[in-house]
């Protein structure tokens, strides 16, 4: 088993202390991460954020731009949209039409809250004192992202999305998701900003040398980000990410572990044991 599924000993005890009995799972709530791509002269670079130590969540975890399904984001049905609508998303994402909707809006939403970058029509270079204010308007929850669109004549350029991976927490984690990962091209003329306020550091980066950091013990990453980043490693270009998008099978995930005395490890469908103390 490789040395990098080992968990953090706070998670490890919460793994053992599950499988004694003494923990029950909570429910995953729903969530969206996008992998924000562009091709760069030394070939495909991905946005990727560390997010702060005092973070609840995966501190101090290289991870992409993503966080949870707000209420509105799946009550908004006034919103405009350019590309696939709801209810062909729902059939892609096999859910329903409002959870669809939640998962690409809040995938749009937290695009621009964590980067800066709006995945909307007409594409615009969202900069500038008067787009900081809306953005941080959403952060704070003070503006829904359908008010956001309505008021700048904007549709989610929903067609700038491509599923690419859906994971679920373990059960044994005190706050689990129900995640969707999302490829996306970086729009002409956009450029991403380090203006996320739950990281401390971002930067576009080559997927191999992310994963090459990561197996020195440079930088931490979760499963679901390693095992995307190594996906995305074969990969040479924005088009050829997207194009083998448009025929990917996805599969739910939902990391299982094994625990052999001296250290608790992630398991991966696939891997032997598979999923490990986890049985139910």
């Amino acid at each position: 088993m490789p040395a990098r599924r080992w968990l953090p000993a706070s998670l490890a005890e919460r793994a053992r202390a599950f499988v004694a009995g003494g923990l029950t799972p909570v429910e995953p709530r729903p969530a969206a991460t996008v992998i924000l791509l562009r091709d760069a002269g030394s070939g495909l670079e991905a946005y990727v954020l560390r997010r702060r130590s005092s973070m609840a969540f995966a501190a101090g975890m290289h991870a992409f731009p993503g966080g949870r399904v707000d209420a509105r984001d799946v009550a908004d049905d006034g919103i405009a949209w350019s590309g696939l609508d709801p209810a062909g998303w729902a059939a892609r994402l096999r859910t329903d039409v409002g959870s669809a909707r939640g998962f690409v809006c809040a995938a749009v939403r937290e695009t621009f809250e964590e980067s800066g970058v709006l995945l909307a029509e007409p594409s615009v270079a969202a900069d500038g004192p008067d787009w900081e204010a809306d953005r941080q308007a959403l952060v704070d929850r003070r503006l829904a992202l359908s008010e956001l669109f309505a008021r700048r004549g904007l549709a989610i350029r929903s067609d700038l999305l491509v599923p690419w991976a859906h994971w679920i927490t373990p059960r044994f984690e005190p706050r689990r998701y129900d995640t969707w990962f999302f490829a996306a091209a970086l729009p002409e003329g956009q450029q991403a900003r380090d203006v996320s306020g739950e990281a401390d550091h971002a930067d576009w980066i080559r997927p191999p040398a992310v994963v090459a950091a990561a197996d020195s013990g440079e930088v931490a990453i979760l499963p679901p980000t390693r095992v995307v980043l190594e996906q995305l490693a074969s990969y040479d270009s924005v088009g050829a990410v997207v194009e083998a998008a448009a025929g990917r099978a996805i599969e739910t995930i939902m990391p299982g572990w094994v625990d052999d005395g001296a250290a608790v490890r992630a398991l991966l469908p696939g891997d032997p044991g598979y999923p490990g103390d986890d049985r139910r």
